[in-house]
């Protein structure tokens, strides 16, 4: 099985002459017809972004979240620095660098949008010297974002410090990230975003608005308890949603309510099901299944029952990364 580096596109370059590699690939394409930077413009970058695939992301997810970062970039043209750690037994001793570029056309015909990678692959020694050769990839006087994915144990990446104290954004999934992610000491905490958090941005608007209907007395006064069951593909969302509902309780003046989640086998793998409790005869549901996007709302907060349809879905993972990065 291909490592990372070998899995993802692109054409091999010196690592002491990326720049020149660039260069040569988009005239490569030009000469083949392909799509290539007709003028500066086009090739006007707007995001530098390191995306970093941890020890814990194979072939397949490589190419997975590669193919996301195209996607992201076709909207926000970027350079992109694709880092490819390899494992202590790997037996390499040097570092490798590969180059790949795209263009697009945007809203209008004169439109192009082109975007840059650089994947670079490196062993254990070369960390401590990655900060130069990661600095001489980007695109200078733009904001830098760096995504962390799947990366085996928070503490590793403190040998990234230099891009954790940069970046303008840090980007985590705790979907897939270690255990140990979500209490981590980040060198800049303000910065950190969650994947998870930003996927439930549909989520968290629809229920939001469903609720700014009704007055806040008559949300919390009574509320004794929240409930929220999850399928099996979205403990991490249903564990976000639970502390941003809760969050919105404490901010209504709220007390003495418990909060649980837990996993249920009779939901659908992408489902929630949502509930407050009350001490009298109010109540209120939400069920949804993010996978078909279908919802429903059933409440009574004293005014009468309502049980209305409606729209739930998780943001495609190329618009959770700008949603986190830039919002």
């Amino acid at each position: 099985m291909p490592g990372i580096f070998e899995a993802l596109p692109g054409i091999e370059a010196p690592v002491g002459s990326i720049s020149k590699g660039l260069a040569q690939m988009w005239e490569g394409n030009a000469s083949q017809g392909k799509a290539a930077p007709g003028g500066e413009n086009a090739k006007a970058i707007q995001v530098n972004f390191v995306l970093h695939l941890g020890f814990n992301t194979d072939a397949t997810d490589a190419v997975r979240q590669f193919e996301t970062a195209v996607r992201f970039s076709r909207r926000y043209p970027s350079r992109v620095v694709v880092l490819c750690p390899l494992h202590d037994d790997a037996g390499v001793t040097e570092m490798r660098a590969k180059v790949y570029g795209e263009c697009s056309l945007g809203k209008t015909p004169g439109d192009t949008r082109c975007c840059e990678f650089v994947m670079l692959s490196y062993p254990k020694w070369a960390r401590a010297n990655l900060e130069d050769q990661v600095s001489v990839c980007l695109s200078t006087d733009i904001p830098l974002y760096y995504w962390a994915h799947r990366f085996s144990e928070a503490a590793k990446l403190a040998d990234y410090r230099y891009l954790l104290t940069t970046a303008k954004r840090v980007l985590i999934d705790s979907a897939t990230a270690p255990a140990d992610a979500i209490g981590y000491a980040w060198p800049k905490p303000e910065n950190v975003r969650d994947l998870a958090f930003a996927r439930l941005l549909p989520v968290r608007q629809s229920i939001g608005q469903f609720l700014s209907r009704y007055p806040v007395e008559s949300l919390s006064s009574g509320l004794t308890s929240v409930r929220l069951a999850h399928g099996a593909e979205v403990a991490a969302e249903a564990r976000v949603l639970l502390g941003w509902v809760k969050d919105r309780i404490d901010a209504s003046g709220a007390k003495g309510e418990s909060a649980t989640v837990e996993a249920s086998g009779a939901l659908a793998p992408r489902a929630f099901d949502l509930s407050f409790a009350y001490g009298g005869k109010k109540a209120f549901s939400w069920r949804a299944d993010t996978a078909s996007a279908h919802a429903t709302f059933d409440a009574d907060f004293g005014s009468g029952r309502t049980v209305m349809p409606a729209i739930a879905s998780l943001l495609a993972q190329e618009n959770a990364l700008s949603e986190a990065m830039f919002f």
